[in-house]
């Protein structure tokens, strides 16, 4: 795979980096949310999910268009480069439908997140690894990052904060809690 050995841009890849890191912080949350003020306890998580791949049809297919036609490129491809393109919209895709699954069935954003945010790094390190055929160059100190992500991932399951103590004097605020709002 060809990569731009151009190193003019300096630092911008770690703000770009960090606007990943920012957005997909906040995805579980506000996915979570959005859920909660569906206003169905039955298919809200589905109402929200349809909206997230609306939100992803305007980010992902009219402005790359829009950027793409502006520049004046071609929308020549080659198949190889679509199906893997394909590839990860499709894992990206389920993994977000993953995310809304675990909140159905009474994960919360923080632990859920924390685990998707400690593991996925560690399958990207292996797939990538194992892609580039890089498996002979691996040092001890990675391996001990794959424990640590693992351990940090038990540590903040096994000891996820407890629910929040329910107002007792006015049960109307409880089922706003409840309810998201």
């Amino acid at each position: 795979m060809p990569h731009s050995t151009d190193d003019s841009g300096g630092m911008t890849w770690l703000a770009f980096a960090l606007i990943a890191v920012a957005t997909w912080g906040l995805y579980g949350v506000l996915l979570h949310k959005g859920v909660g003020l569906m206003g169905d306890p039955v298919n809200g998580r589905f109402k929200a999910f349809l909206w997230v791949g609306v939100a992803y049809f305007v980010i992902a297919v009219i402005a790359p268009l829009v950027v793409l036609m502006w520049r004046g490129a071609e929308l020549r491809m080659t198949g190889g480069g679509i199906a893997w393109s394909l590839a990860a919209g499709t894992a990206g895709a389920i993994g977000a439908f993953g995310v809304l699954l675990a909140f159905a069935v009474r994960g919360s954003p923080s632990v859920v997140m924390s685990i998707v945010f400690a593991g996925a790094p560690v399958v990207n390190a292996v797939v990538a690894i194992t892609l580039s055929r890089a498996w002979p160059g691996v040092r001890w100190q990675f391996v001990v990052g794959f424990l640590l992500a693992a351990v940090g991932g038990c540590l903040v399951t096994l000891y996820k904060p407890g629910s929040p103590p329910q107002a007792a004097t006015d049960p109307s605020l409880a089922d706003a809690v409840d309810r998201g709002n």
